[in-house]
């Protein structure tokens, strides 16, 4: 079988994956037109339309993220080839650990902290204990789930949700329309971990943000369209009065526009704190198990979990 690698790096990622699979000829975007043209399979991230429209059999997709809506949307995606995505591959522990930093910054008050220091404020704040911070995690896929039993492991009641039941030892699991509803007026801190679908895109708006408790945060390292940002910045209020909008902070790593526009109020508010997508860079070893592993599956035609583009992951 031929493979036709597209992503940053991608000469790299062609070396590592014809390790693993030694019966394949790895090829990259760069590779002469007909051998593009004769690829059996795609292993890309974010490819263009006209990448998706050379193979004249392609056989079957791998996407090298968790994401895939850049895939879905792209108006060249051959709707009858299966799709396989990456599932965790290593994010989940790095993601994990940027939620936890995220709790305490808020758990903690650096927040407050840092403001302080640059009023030179001398001030304590009272430390709430994490039994008394139940955190929301909207999102118990591959990833969510994990991240929600890491931070349960730290201390902190989770409360978990997604569109259909699920059970996850420790954590006190909703969903439905309802079962949202019944976590967003509970949690102190929300943590955004859904994909980006029509069901999903701006799932945080003016309502779902009323419904927090005042004073609650918001942690983003999932995707930038769940939120609908000038309703953010309506419940952060003012930025220059500490004492307007209903939300304490947010911490931000995705954005429905990417790199974010320089004329954004949220690089300038004093209660967001922006990462430029890095909550969960994909290591590579572990996702070239998968990618290897896929493939394998896809050619031999035993049986492997494929994206459903009608849900959007």
């Amino acid at each position: 079988m031929r493979v036709l690698v597209h992503i940053d790096d991608a000469e790299q990622w062609r070396e590592a994956l014809a390790e693993r699979l030694p019966e394949a000829e790895v090829i990259t975007s760069a590779a002469p037109a007909e051998q593009r043209r004769s690829a059996d399979y795609l292993a890309v991230w974010k490819p263009s339309a006209e990448l998706l429209r050379e193979p004249v059999a392609l056989k079957g997709i791998v996407n090298l993220g968790a994401g895939v809506d850049a895939l879905l949307n792209n108006p060249a995606l051959p709707r009858e080839v299966p799709i396989v995505k990456l599932r965790d591959a290593g994010m989940a522990e790095l993601i994990g650990d940027y939620v936890r930093y995220g709790l305490l910054h808020f758990q903690r008050d650096f927040d407050r902290y840092r403001r302080q220091q640059a009023r030179h404020q001398w001030r304590e704040h009272a430390v709430i204990d994490k039994a008394d911070w139940p955190v929301g995690v909207l999102g118990l896929g591959a990833i969510g789930a994990r991240v929600a039993a890491m931070v349960a492991a730290d201390g902190f009641p989770v409360h978990g949700w997604s569109r259909s039941p699920k059970t996850l030892p420790g954590i006190h699991c909703h969903h439905g329309d309802a079962g949202l509803e019944a976590l967003l007026e509970r949690v102190k801190s929300l943590v955004l971990l859904l994909p980006d679908t029509p069901a999903t895109r701006h799932i945080i708006d003016a309502q779902a943000l009323a419904r927090l408790p005042e004073g609650a945060s918001l942690i983003n390292p999932g995707r930038g369209a769940l939120i609908d940002e000038a309703a953010l910045l309506d419940a952060l209020g003012e930025a220059e009065d500490e004492t307007t909008g209903r939300l304490r902070g947010a911490l931000l790593d995705a954005f429905p526009e990417e790199p974010l526009p320089e004329a954004s109020p949220l690089w300038s508010h004093p209660r967001v704190m922006i990462t430029p997508h890095m909550a969960g860079p994909t290591p590579l070893a572990e996702a070239l198990d998968q990618v290897a592993e896929a493939l394998r599956a896809l050619e031999a035609g035993t049986p492997i979990d494929t994206v459903d583009p009608r849900a959007g992951y």
